[in-house]
């Protein structure tokens, strides 16, 4: 088994992730579980000796069934958050994400057979116009797919506050 790049140390955790902006008409691939009320973005922890790039397309495999290719790196996400959920929860967390703009496909279908953690989980395209009506991670993601962007951007988030 694949040791992710993360770290704890007492109650505080590191975590190197990579994920995925996957849009097909006009909808934003988000995924889902049967514990969380909330979707979240596809994608996962990036395994020692990995690149980004090969633990992106890693994971959307793993979620999706479907091989994406990278269009290019869209966001250095830095996010300060309280887990709230699963093994990790009540632990003050700091994630440093690659978001990576998928090519599009031209087709919603998926193959999708994915688990996290144990928990079966479910892939949702969401409408651009209505991520606004659901409670989606990252929340910036709305605002950067409504709007054209040539950079690479830099985010940061702090949800403790």
């Amino acid at each position: 088994m694949q040791k992710d790049c993360c770290f704890q140390s007492k109650n505080k955790r590191f975590r190197y992730r990579a994920a995925a902006i996957i849009v097909e008409n006009d909808c934003v691939l988000f995924a889902g579980n049967e514990i969380n009320d909330y979707y979240y973005s596809i994608g996962g922890g990036v395994h020692i000796g990995e690149t980004a790039e090969e633990a992106v397309q890693r994971e959307v495999f793993e979620e999706t069934g479907i091989h994406y290719e990278i269009e290019h790196l869209a966001i250095i996400h830095e996010n300060f958050f309280v887990e709230s959920t699963g093994k990790y929860k009540g632990l003050d967390s700091h994630e440093i994400a690659f978001y990576f703009l998928m090519k599009s496909r031209g087709t919603q279908k998926l193959m999708s057979n994915s688990f996290t953690q144990g928990v079966k989980e479910n892939m949702h395209w969401v409408p651009i116009e209505d991520l606004d009506k659901v409670v989606a991670y990252p929340v910036f993601m709305k605002s950067y797919l409504q709007s054209k962007h040539k950079e690479i951007l830099h985010i940061v988030t702090d949800e403790r506050l």
